[in-house]
Parts: structure tokens; C-alpha cells; sequence
């Protein structure tokens, strides 16, 4: 699965298109907490083709239910769908030299039932459209970016109008586009890889709740189409011919929207318990945890082993944020940026050379090198804590 994914960010092939049920379940997560997250606001899905997207369908089918006071859709110049779905007419006609499919902005500020069944769907949003070329545009490149890119002038102003940005954008620009949303100021629900949590510029995002995981993908397993005839490089058992559809489950939902996940408190039992009943080898029968070599903190190899009467620091693994509670944890950093250099701890040779890592001391003269490790703390005793201290 890292294989396709990697060969696709290699390749800058971000074509991957998101199912409408997966949509559908997380935006009905932030709705189940806030029932009014999207009344009034504008919606801008800005790398979506109007039509082909998911994204596009379900909110312009949900306009009226979800309150939205604006749609915006933009595709690019290039994608191997733009326009396909849509067909307007102006589209096709005086291109001259100009590589079609042309990149385009479609706008909606409201959706009546246009068909006169009764009932508002996205059938009147097709009939609307071909009826009013106003809610619709062409996107001219500019610079260095191609029409509709999203680091465009034009996209960029229809961010700047936008109030909550939700698409699946190319995972080869996620740091870039992350960046731009956050300069903006705009509430988000985006898909992204998940070893995007390491970044140096998406941590520090997440240690100060600026951004956190959303709902997620059920079962943990993300499912997208691909555009007909677009050759990949998969792993075996990645993508199925006869669904057309890419399997990953390193893929995840990223928001700073609040969603009732995010504020299940996780059942921990105390140290030892874990020590004495823990379904874990690496825990049970121990006499403790093991701690680093090179930072103040114990190792927690597991969520689900995080003792629940431990003060002090504790590293855990990077899968952990699925489950973060702010309420119940606070995030301290992380063994990318913390951690003193095990050349100040351990002679050279007795342990892996690496980037920034946690060490175990193997008490054989070695250290191990562990694997990325979020340092979190129970956010309640670290309030008693500072509390005695004044």
C-alpha cells in the first residue's frame, strides 16, 4: 500500500477520487456534534471537477438540508476528468490552440427545484447550470500555475471568500496546501496521508490544536476511484479491477473542525494492571516500563496500555492522535524534536545512527532505536500537578 502511495506522489499522480458514502460519514460527524457546522457558511471545494466530484455531489445534493449560503468547485487544467461530466457548450468552442479540458469554477448560491418533480436534488443542480452561464466560469492560468491550480490567484481569492474548505487535495502539495488554509485562517476537512502527522510543518499544528484527526474512514481502510485508463503501480491486493477502486490505509481524514470522536475519553487501567493483564508481550510480566535513554519518559508501545496513573511524560505511537482526547491528554512534542543526542549519552557504535529517535537501553551495552513517538501526558494530572507546585 506505501509502495502505490509513494509511487503515486513520486509520479505527482493525485488522481485519487473519493467515494460518496466516506464523505457522507465524516461530514455527518461534525453534524452529529454541531448539527448547524455548515448553516450559512461557503463551502469551497477547490480540486474537484464539478460533476465527477463526490465532494461536489454531496453538498450541492445537501445544499438546502446542510443551510449552505455557498458552493464553490473548482477543477484544474489537466485533470484527466475536468469538464468531462458537465459538457457546456461554451466549452468546446473557441479554444483555438488551447489544450482542452479547459479548468472550471462553478458557483452556487442556491438550489430550488429547477425540474418541478417536488423535490430539490442534484438533478436541478445539472438543470440549473445548463440553464445559467453565470454560475460557471473558466479559470486562466496565471504564472507558474495552471488554471484552477489552487495556489492560483484566482483560487486563492475564492479561498479567502470561503468559510470551510472540503476536498481531497494532492498529496504531493499537502504541506503547501495545509500551509495556505492555515495563513487564511479557514476551518477544514481535507484527506491526506497520514505519515503527514510527522512533518515538520503539521506537527507543530497538531501539538498546539490547530489541526487534529477527523472522523476517519471506516474500519481504517480508505477506498478511492481512479480515472479510467490511468495506469499505477500497486502492491498486490491494492486495487481491485473489478470495483476500479485503490485500497490504502494510510490515508486519513485532517480537520480543525470539532467532530464527538475527538472527545471519547479512552479506557486506559493503571500501570499495574497493564503489567500483570496486559494482552501485550512487550508489557505484561514486566517489572515497569521501559524508559529512553535520552529523554525524560517512559515507552508505551500500545494506546490501549497507556497507564491511567502515570504523571509524567510518556511516548506513544504516532497511530495514538486516531484516538487523542484533548480533553484527557496533552501533547508535549514528539521524538523529532525532542530528546538529547545519544552521542551525549552512549559511545559510538553501541546504537543505530538515525534522525532524531527515542533510545532503549537493551542493558547489553546497545541501545534500540525507536520507531516516531508522540511524548503525550495526562492532561488532568498535569493540572494537579502545577497546582501543587503553587
Amino acid at each position: 500500500m506505501n509502495q502505490g502511495l509513494a509511487a503515486a506522489k513520486a509520479a505527482k499522480q493525485d488522481e485519487f477520487y473519493t467515494q460518496y458514502v466516506d464523505i457522507q460519514k465524516e461530514v455527518e460527524a461534525y453534524l452529529e456534534f454541531n448539527p448547524d457546522t455548515f448553516r450559512g457558511k461557503v463551502v469551497y471545494c477547490n480540486c474537484d471537477d464539478p460533476f465527477e466530484s463526490n465532494f461536489f455531489k454531496y453538498f450541492a445534493a445537501n445544499f438546502n438540508k446542510l443551510g449552505l449560503k455557498k458552493l464553490v468547485t473548482t477543477s484544474y487544467d489537466g485533470s484527466p476528468i475536468a469538464g468531462q461530466g458537465t459538457l457546456f457548450p461554451e466549452y468546446n468552442e473557441g479554444n483555438g490552440k488551447r489544450q482542452k479540458p479547459k479548468a472550471l469554477a462553478v458557483i452556487l448560491d442556491r438550489v430550488n427545484d429547477e425540474d418541478g418533480d417536488g423535490a430539490s436534488n442534484i438533478d436541478d443542480v445539472k438543470l440549473f447550470l445548463k440553464r445559467n452561464k453565470a454560475a460557471r466560469a473558466a479559470l486562466k492560468a496565471e504564472g507558474k500555475y495552471a488554471g484552477g491550480d489552487f495556489r492560483s490567484p484566482e483560487c486563492i481569492a475564492l479561498v479567502k471568500e470561503a468559510d470551510i474548505v472540503v476536498t481531497n487535495p494532492p498529496f504531493s502539495l499537502f504541506r503547501e496546501y495545509v500551509s495556505q488554509l492555515i495563513a487564511h485562517g479557514k476551518k477544514f476537512i481535507i484527506i491526506g496521508p497520514k505519515n503527514a502527522v510527522t512533518y515538520k510543518e503539521i506537527f507543530p499544528l497538531i501539538k498546539d490544536t490547530k489541526l487534529w484527526i477527523g472522523s476517519g474512514f471506516a474500519n481504517g481502510n480508505a477506498y478511492f476511484s481512479i480515472p479510467t485508463g490511468t495506469a499505477r503501480d500497486f502492491a498486490d491486493g491494492v486495487y481491485d479491477e473489478d470495483t476500479g477502486l485503490v485500497k490504502f490505509r494510510n490515508v486519513g481524514w485532517f480537520t480543525n473542525l470539532d467532530h464527538g470522536r475527538r472527545h471519547q475519553k479512552l479506557p486506559l487501567m493503571t500501570m499495574a494492571d497493564n503489567l500483570k493483564f496486559s494482552k501485550h508481550k512487550e508489557i505484561k510480566g514486566k517489572a515497569a516500563y521501559d524508559r529512553y535513554a535520552n529523554y525524560d519518559a517512559i515507552e508505551v508501545p500500545f494506546s490501549d496500555a497507556i497507564p491511567s496513573d502515570y504523571d509524567g511524560a510518556m511516548g506513544v505511537p504516532i497511530t495514538f492522535l486516531d484516538k487523542h482526547n484533548p480533553d484527557q491528554f496533552e501533547i508535549l512534542g514528539s521524538s523529532m524534536t525532542l530528546g538529547i543526542p545519544m552521542s551525549q549519552v552512549a559511545k559510538r557504535g553501541t546504537y543505530v545512527q538515525g534522525g532524531p529517535r527515542f533510545y532503549i537501553d537493551n542493558r547489553d551495552g546497545t541501545y534500540r532505536r525507536m520507531f516516531d513517538r508522540i511524548v503525550i501526558r495526562h492532561r488532568v494530572h498535569a493540572q494537579s500537578a502545577r497546582g501543587t507546585k503553587q
